[in-house]
């Protein structure tokens, strides 16, 4: 490339010269040749080339020197190039130096090109550029930097610094050369010469000369004047930026500085510079502080007073505000400020920079209190509202009403900023760092405060970096440390920084001595002059800082700031104690205190809360507070103006903290987790701080404070984050918690003395009250215990050191001692544990515990935490302690217990006066103990060792005897002569009880067990509590259960239970050696039990009866016949005639109130426990000799409750009866013999078990009872059934009969679907009876016959169905149990002749006949079709045994009209009371099946001569009467329902009057059909050889069957005889037929005569229209079997002169036939015509036509 350039360049340059300049064209061609000549390789090559060719830059050279545009352009860019390549021969760099000297007055582009060129020229040629040419190369900068154009004048400028750094980057090249280069010469100082090298030599010089111009005086070497000063001091600050390290090395550099620039800064310093000078002399002097304060500490020291007195002096702001962005540069850099301090403020005779400084920024921050916004405490700022768009400000301000909380007089109109934000008190560029303004920029008023702000920051911050690290004890806790200090680092820290993961560390960390070091004693430590410098500084300067903090935590700060201050305020105090510099330590920590509860919110509380008297001036100053404030000197520096006006604008209506006050408090707080081993004494700082900011929190109620605004005024932005900050409260309020709960946490890392010192200060904040004088022994010095109630986390503590009386409200001073006194017990259990007490802390901190509780001057609140406290300690102790080994293990246990004991004896005391206030209050405490007691035992019982008759007395402090405290007792024991102290005490004692006999049985002595024995006899039978004395109960069965486990069997004795005391059993449960211990007091338990079931309470008497039956039940296997006996004897029996004598006593009062039904309901606990036990050990009682007797007893026992005539017990003793029988049952052998069970029955069969009044109406329900009675039967006649007599049969029977119809209905049950379980258990009875013997059959048919008609004996079916006792359902299964008894026994003669069979049939007969007349509709089979088919069943089954035996006429006769009955109800049925959804077809079917079962069996039996016509008549008219299949006209009725059927046939000749309206036919026309048919085969002739009748056939269309032929229906003539006494016997079946046809035949005539008189009235009013359908196929049907019928001769009567045989039917109806062919002719009807004919035609045969 360059070589292109160059050969492009001088042929350019070549064309343009060949005119005028032709020395320039041969100069431009002979390099054009020497460039051509050159063969072509590398760029590098080519330089090197050409470097070695001094002719070839000749054309440039003259190209520069014709002044030509062109020619110096073209020959510029081509040195540039070959200066940048260095190809440039070095034999001509002074001519091309000239060269571009000349060319600096050419054009931009040139001039451009060159100031391009210089800094390479000197960077490739800097061995070769010094001297006179580096003066050249120099002053072509300086031309081009007078230039009037700006580019130039600007570029130069940045070249000219450019070429200055190189210049002394040629030194520091020279300088690491070594010895190598050559003196060029010497140099003067103020203490003689200098020889230097060539670099050092020209760096002298120009650095020289540009001081020298600076200062506007002639420069010594260069040529150029006239330098501006602004730029003169650019070059000299970049000369000290870019090479500090020179001039520390270099004297002849360091002379100039001391003697050139530090003067001349110091002296323009004090004068009046401009704005763009001051920046950059601030800022040199500023490089010079920081880079080289050593090597003019003197001129150092004065420019500091100087920056210090122009801050303090009342001058230019932009000047003010330089010297502050200087001095917060200072502050930042921490070895900066240390080195200030050591060289001036730690040398005696020395200026006190650091301190004046310190107080200057003490003046600066009081010195415009409004515009800081400063106030009795810290607001939020508020911008102005009168500031234009173009405000610092983004926010638009509306206009302002005003400013509150500042301090000095009005505002002006004007208006102003007030407070320090980021929104208006920053700079976006610092005024330092404007090079570009000539002019001072508008500065914020409040910037100066706001670097003020920033400097302290930075102080405290390098101070924490230089120490903290420091004071890392040893290696092993560094890691925890790091951690740590990030949250003391911080008053706003991160969750995680302040919580630890996990509970704190409880492993021996106290014994570490984890005491953070004082890095002065690290007097071996390479930093300590360092470390004593920082301590001096604070030591010296804390004062003012102190003051300064203080001003600004009380101004308008911003968040950002705020959060700032208060992290520096803490760094700050956190170094100083690490220093162990108490009084600035401390100092601080007071401040913060202030800042965090603000003594105007604290004294609003004070007034507000009325819980306290103010404090008196002499108390206050008496106080802690005062004492740390009367440390500062802040008041002395802060004007009286300022602070009067601060307390007059105070806002005496807060009275609630803000956010920024929880903000100091957590900074307070994390200052005493950093600091904490070494802060002694001043923990009371921290701890009443604390206590404060509880109070106000308490009185407020934890209510958020708005922090208020600096002034007042509509600035949406501070009114923003004032809201802000309120919505954080709660945040705030929970990391003020967590620091707090961290505080007391740190503790256990304390060393010994020091976690004394934190308990002595918090045992301090408790009220110290003069006591009432009391025994020695009433309290106990140091009683030890544990708690488990949790204390909140931030507890009350007291406000101010202030004396005062009793008080009646909380006490929230001593609250918050209380609880922060457990949290140091929790924390340091294993330390409290571990040493003694003396030396851990644990004497103290019981002792005021104890003293808290136990005071009747503390208010109850306070006493109840002590308690609380107290009961907390105790049970971490319990809890730290149970993993111990025994022996240790159980003295501090039995320390523990002790405590729990002692801290109750000073309520115990006997002298002890009280108030009824104060002893409502030691109730409360006495509970809290119990409490506590019970906790202890959850948590540590089964480690428990030692100290269990202590646990035993601790529970027993609830009862009192009468003789003492027996006046103030609310709720004595009247029965038991013993008090308790409190209803309230009760349940809490008691849980402690219970908690042992559930889980703590195999820990306890064996001399302990009569003690709980007897405690809980006193739970038992206290008054005050049932539901104690209740589950005290269920206690003696735990222990009896602990007490088989122990001994597998009882061995009880007579001689064990002789007298009636209980002395013998105690002194023998006494001895736990002896082998009868355990049955003595097992015997106790029960002796006990017994008498608690003899209580007036109910539920207590029931539960005693129930868990003594439970108890003997379970030790049931392990007692021996012998113990039964002596149990059932002592203890059962002995129960039941105690209950018999009260419900005796009760039963005869006039009343019936509660206590009657209660002892009835104990009653039935004790027959239920006794049965149980009695049917369980069954075997082993009657193994016993005394067994009848005892049974004998208990059924006496039994009988005397029954005649009590009370259902609930009748039902009890009936159960128990059944259960024992049914045992009784069950064993393989007999085990009660026959006397026994005939005493049972003698008690089940003395009378149904309903009361004698008779009551069993609605009013109760005896179901149950008779159920249970039932049962028992069931059970009993399995035992007896071998001896059940007939006698004994017919008494069940009626007592079962009685107790159904005395059954009451259920009360949730319906016996129309289901039979009720009384129905069914009975019917069970009747199920299982023998019915083997004489006699008991009959009964059972009778009683099972009445059980049948039971459903339709009512008169209104539906009124019984809506009392829900219907016996439908149990007819309906009588049903199948009657058909059982009657088949089973149908070959008995008894069930005859006793009419049991008649009566059978009867109830059969009432379903039957009532059918669709009974309203009760079942889901199931109707009762009337399980009647019809029992009654087929049962006749079919006897009636052939009954023709075999000769029985009574009437016997017969009776039983065959309920036949007949039976039948004629089968055809018929009442369809007009049938329901709507009553299936008429299907129940036709239903009937005609079951008719023609029936026909089967009764003809011909039926036309028996035994059997009266009225029967056979019965039959025949039922059938005429069904047959009828249309509703015959009014005139026809009267003789179809007529007595005469003779009369009514003659006068059937006669015509009636037609009609014209059509009947419908029956619904059950298939049955007409059926019952026509039936008389047309009554009425056939019988044929004795074919027993064959010539009936017509008649087709029936499905469903009907087809009816069977009469033949069918003939009896065999093998069994032609019927029944009867024996008038049947012999009768052929042609004679029954005979009987049967002449009882049928007059019903056929008149049926068939109905319907052809009918056809004959009415159809000739028809005309030619056909008859009804269902007329003429009745009609039609009848002629074709009249035509068809032979009838039997001797059925009917011979008409007058006509011979016929089995014709004489149709001669019957010949008028009626002459009358009707007549009418079939005229209408037409040849079907009927036709059949006519045929009739005629067999009557003319007849008649012999």
């Amino acid at each position: 490339m360059t070589s292109q350039l160059l050969a492009s360049e001088l042929a350019n340059l070549i064309q343009e010269s060949k005119r005028k300049h032709n020395d320039l064209r041969q100069a431009a061609e002979k390099s054009l040749d020497e460039l051509k000549s050159i063969r072509p390789s590398a760029e590098a090559q080519i330089a090197d080339e050409l470097s070695q060719r001094p002719n070839f830059v000749n054309p440039f050279i003259i190209a520069c020197g014709t002044k030509n545009v062109k020619f110096t352009g073209i020959a510029i860019v081509c040195l540039q190039r070959l200066i940048i390549s260095r190809a440039l021969p070095r034999s001509r760099l002074s001519q091309v130096l000239e060269a571009l000297q000349q060319a600096t007055s050419a054009g931009l582009d040139v001039q451009l090109k060159i100031l391009q060129a210089l800094p390479s020229l000197l960077s490739n040629y800097a061995a070769d550029v010094k001297g006179e040419l580096l003066v050249t190369a120099l002053n072509v900068c300086f031309i081009l930097q007078s230039s009037k154009n700006a580019i130039v004048n600007n570029t130069s400028a940045a070249t000219l610094q450019q070429l200055v750094v190189t210049i002394f980057d040629k030194v520091v090249t020279e300088d690491r050369s070594g010895g190598d280069a050559a003196i060029v010469g010497e140099v003067p100082l103020q203490d003689g010469t200098k020889p230097l090298k060539a670099a050092a030599m020209d760096a002298w010089r120009v650095f020289n000369d540009i001081c020298l111009l600076t200062e506007g005086q002639r420069p010594e070497y260069l040529r150029f004047s006239g330098l501006p000063q602004t730029f003169g001091l650019e070059l000299i600050e970049s000369v000290l930026t870019n090479h500090a390290a020179i001039f520390p090395t270099h004297p002849e550099q360091a002379d100039i500085l001391r003697t050139r620039v530090m003067p001349f800064i110091i002296s323009a310093l004090k004068g009046k510079p401009n704005f763009a000078t001051s920046v950059r002399l601030v800022r040199i002097l500023y490089t010079l502080l920081r880079h080289h304060l050593t090597i003019l500490p003197d001129e150092s020291g004065d420019a500091l007073e100087i920056l210090t007195h122009l801050l303090d002096m009342d001058t230019a702001l932009w000047k003010r505000a330089l010297c502050m962005e200087v001095f917060r540069g200072v502050f930042a850099d921490h070895a900066l400020l240390r080195r200030i301090f050591g060289l001036y403020d730690a040398k005696n005779g020395e200026k006190k920079i650091l301190r004046s400084l310190t107080a200057t920024f003490v003046r600066v921050s009081t010195e415009k209190p409004v515009v800081i916004g400063l106030g009795h405490q810290s607001t939020i700022p508020v911008a102005n509202p009168y500031a234009g768009i173009g405000a610092s400000t983004d926010q638009a301000m509306l206009e302002a009403s005003g400013v509150t909380g500042i301090i000095s007089g009005s505002v002006s109109s004007d208006g102003h900023n007030t407070g320090i934000s980021t929104q208006w008190s920053t700079m976006r560029v610092p005024c330092i760092d404007q090079l570009d303004k000539t002019d001072p920029p508008s500065i914020p008023e409040s910037y100066i405060y706001s670097l003020t702000l920033a400097c302290i920051t930075s102080l405290s911050e390098g101070l924490a970096k230089f120490i903290l690290p420091l004071t890392v004890p040893n290696d092993g806790r560094r890691k925890r440390s790091a951690k740590s200090e990030i949250g003391r680092d911080s008053p706003a820290p991160q969750a995680d920084d302040l919580i630890e993961k996990g509970p704190p560390e409880r492993t021996s960390s106290f014994k570490r001595n984890p005491v953070p070091v004082n890095p002065l004693t690290l007097e071996s430590h390479p930093l300590h002059s360092e470390i004593k410098i920082c301590a001096a500084f604070i030591d010296e300067c804390w004062p003012a800082i102190l003051a300064t903090c203080s001003t600004f935590l009380f101004a308008a700060l911003d968040s950002e700031y705020y959060h700032g201050l208060v992290r520096a305020f803490q760094k700050f105090t956190h170094v100083a104690g690490l220093l162990q510099l108490t009084t600035p330590r401390d100092a601080f920590l007071t401040t913060l205190g202030k800042a965090a509860v603000p003594p105007n919110v604290l004294t609003a509380c004070l007034n507000a809360g009325a819980t306290r008297q103010p404090a008196t001036p002499s108390e206050a100053s008496n106080s802690i507070f005062s004492n740390a404030r009367g440390l500062l000197s802040v008041d002395s520096l802060v004007s009286p103006t300022v602070e009067k006006t601060r307390q007059l604008s105070m806002d005496i209506s807060a009275a609630t903290l803000n956010t920024r006050n929880m903000l100091c408090l957590r900074a307070l707080l994390n200052l005493g987790i950093a600091l904490g081993p070494t802060l002694s004494s001043s923990w009371n700082i921290v701890l009443e701080t604390l206590q404060q900011a509880d109070f106000v929190l308490f009185t407020s109620g934890k209510a958020a404070g708005r922090t208020p605004l600096a002034a007042k005024g509509p600035d949406q932005r501070a009114e923003q984050e004032a809201s802000v900050l309120l919505t954080n409260f709660s945040t705030e309020i929970r990391a003020v918690e967590t620091a707090a709960s961290r505080l007391f946490e740190s503790t256990v890392d304390f060393p010994n003395p020091a976690f004394v010192e934190v308990v002595g200060a918090v045992c301090g904040l408790l009220e110290k009250r003069a006591e009432p004088s009391s025994q020695p022994g009433s309290r106990p010095q140091s009683p030890s215990g544990g708690g488990q109630l949790k204390t909140p986390t931030l507890p009350h503590k007291r406000v101010l050191s202030v004396s005062s009386t009793a008080l009646s409200g909380p006490n929230q001073e001593d609250q918050f001692a209380l609880a922060k006194l457990g949290d140091l017990a929790s924390i340091n259990i294993e330390r409290l544990l571990v040493y003694e007490p003396d030396v851990s802390g644990w004497t103290p901190l019981i002792s005021e515990i104890i003293v808290a509780l136990s005071s009747t001057l503390n208010t109850a609140p306070v006493r109840a935490r002590a308690a609380e406290t107290l009961v907390r300690i105790l049970l971490e102790a319990a809890s730290a302690v149970a993993a111990q080994p025994e022996e240790p293990r159980g003295e501090i246990q039995k320390r523990l217990l002790e405590g729990f004991r002692d801290s109750l004896l000073p309520l115990q005391t006997p002298n002890r006066e009280v108030s009824v206030s104060s002893h409502a209050v030691d109730i409360d405490i006495h509970k809290i103990i119990l409490e506590g007691l019970k906790s202890l035992l959850e948590n540590c019982g089964e480690s428990l060792v030692c100290g269990w008759e202590m646990t035993f007395e601790i529970i027993d402090t609830i009862f009192v005897d009468k003789a003492f405290n027996g006046e103030n007792q609310d709720s004595p024991s009247q029965k038991s002569g013993l008090l308790t102290r409190s209803v309230k005490l009760i349940r809490p004692s008691f849980a402690s009880l219970q908690l042992i006999c559930s889980d703590f049985l195999p820990s306890l002595p064996n001399a302990c067990f009569l003690n709980l024995v007897d405690t809980l006899y006193k739970f038992c039978t206290q008054d005050d509590e049932l539901n104690v004395a209740l589950t005290t109960v269920t206690f003696f069965w735990a222990i009896s259960d602990f007490l088989s486990g122990k001994s597998k069997s009882m061995s009880i004795t007579e001689d064990m239970i002789q007298g009636s005391g209980d002395d013998s059993l105690m002194k023998l449960a006494a001895e736990p050696s002896h082998k009868g211990s355990g049955a003595a007091l097992w015997m106790l338990l029960l002796l006990r039990l017994t008498s608690v079931a003899t209580d007036q309470r109910l539920e207590l008497r029931n539960s005693a009866i129930q868990t003594l039956m439970r108890i003997m039940s379970a030790y049931g296997d392990s007692l021996g016949p012998e113990a039964w006996s002596i149990c059932m004897k002592s203890v059962i029996f002995r129960l039941l005639s105690s209950v018999e004598r009260e419900l005796r006593a009760l039963t005869g009062s006039s009343s019936k109130d509660k206590a009657q039904d209660e002892w009835k309901e104990t009653a039935i606990v004790v027959i239920q426990g006794v049965s149980s036990l009695f049917a369980s050990y069954l075997s082993v009682l009657a193994a016993h000799r005394s067994f009848t007797e005892i049974w004998k007893d208990l059924l006496g026992h039994f009988r005397i409750l029954l005649d009590l005539s009370v259902l609930d017990i009748n039902a009890a003793v009936y159960s128990a009866v059944r259960d024992i029988l049914h045992r009784c049952a069950e064993q393989d052998r007999p085990q009660v013999g026959k006397e026994s069970l005939d005493l049972a029955w003698d008690l089940w069969s003395q009378r149904i078990p309903v009361p004698k009044d008779g009551k069993d109406d609605k009013s109760s329900d005896n179901q149950k009872c008779l159920l249970v009675w039932v049962e028992a039967l069931l059970e009993l006649y399995g035992l007896i059934q071998k001896d059940f007599s007939v006698e004994r049969v017919r008494r069940m029977l009626t007592l079962l009969r009685d107790a159904m119809q005395h059954a009451t209905p259920g009360a949730y049950a319906s016996d129309i679907e289901y039979v009720t379980p009384l129905q069914g258990k009975i019917l069970e009875v009747f199920r299982m009876v023998r019915t083997d013997l004489h006699g008991v059959p009959s009964a059972m048919i009778t009683q099972v016959a009445e059980f049948v008609s039971l459903a339709f004996a009512s008169e209104d079916a539906a009124k019984a169905a809506a009392e829900k006792r219907t016996y439908v359902a149990m007819s309906k299964e009588s049903m199948s149990i009657l058909q059982a008894l009657v088949i089973k026994n149908s070959s008995e003669r008894d069930i005859y002749e006793t009419e049991a069979f008649a009566t059978a049939l009867s109830a059969l007969a009432k379903p039957i006949v009532l059918k669709y007349q009974f309203k009760i509709v079942t889901k199931s089979n109707q009762p009337w079709k399980e009647a019809t088919k029992t009654a087929l069943a049962v006749l079919e089954a006897t009636l052939p045994p009954i023709r075999t035996m000769d029985l009574p006429r009437n016997v017969v006769q009776n039983m065959w009209q309920i036949i007949i009955s039976i039948a004629n109800s089968i055809i018929s049925a009442d369809l007009d009371s049938a329901s709507a959804d009553t299936k008429i077809l299907e129940d036709q079917t239903f009937d005609i099946s079951s008719f023609k079962k029936l026909r089967e069996l009764i003809v011909p039996a039926l036309g028996a001569e035994v059997i009266l016509d009225k029967t056979r008549k019965a039959y025949a008219e039922g059938l005429f009467r069904t047959s009828i299949t249309h509703a015959p006209a009014p005139a026809e009725a009267a003789v179809i329902y007529g007595e005469s059927n003779a009369t009514g046939l003659a006068s059937l000749y006669k015509q009636r009057n037609g009609r014209t309206i059509d009947p419908p036919p029956a619904k059950r026309s298939l049955m007409s059909e059926v019952c026509l048919d039936e008389l047309f085969s009554l009425v056939e002739v019988y044929d004795e050889h074919s027993a064959t009748a010539t009936a017509p056939s008649i087709a029936i269309e499905p469903p009907t069957p087809r009816a069977p032929p009469a033949g069918g229906l003939s009896l065999p003539s093998s069994e032609s005889s019927s029944n009867g006494d024996g008038a049947a016997k012999g009768e052929r079946t042609h004679e029954l037929h005979i009987r049967l046809a002449r009882t049928a035949a007059p019903y056929l005539i008149l049926r068939c005569a109905l319907s052809i008189r009918a056809y004959v009235a009415d159809q000739p009013l028809r005309g030619r229209m056909p008859q009804p359908l269902s007329q003429r196929k009745e009609l039609t049907r009848i002629l074709r079997c009249l035509v068809e019928l032979k009838s039997e001769p001797d059925a009917i009567p011979d008409t007058p002169n006509v011979d016929s045989e089995t014709r004489k039917h149709l001669l019957r109806l010949y008028p009626l036939l002459v009358s009707a062919i007549q009418v079939a002719g005229t209408a037409g009807d040849d079907n009927v015509l036709k059949l006519i004919r045929e009739a005629l035609d067999v009557v003319g045969g007849e008649l012999g036509v």
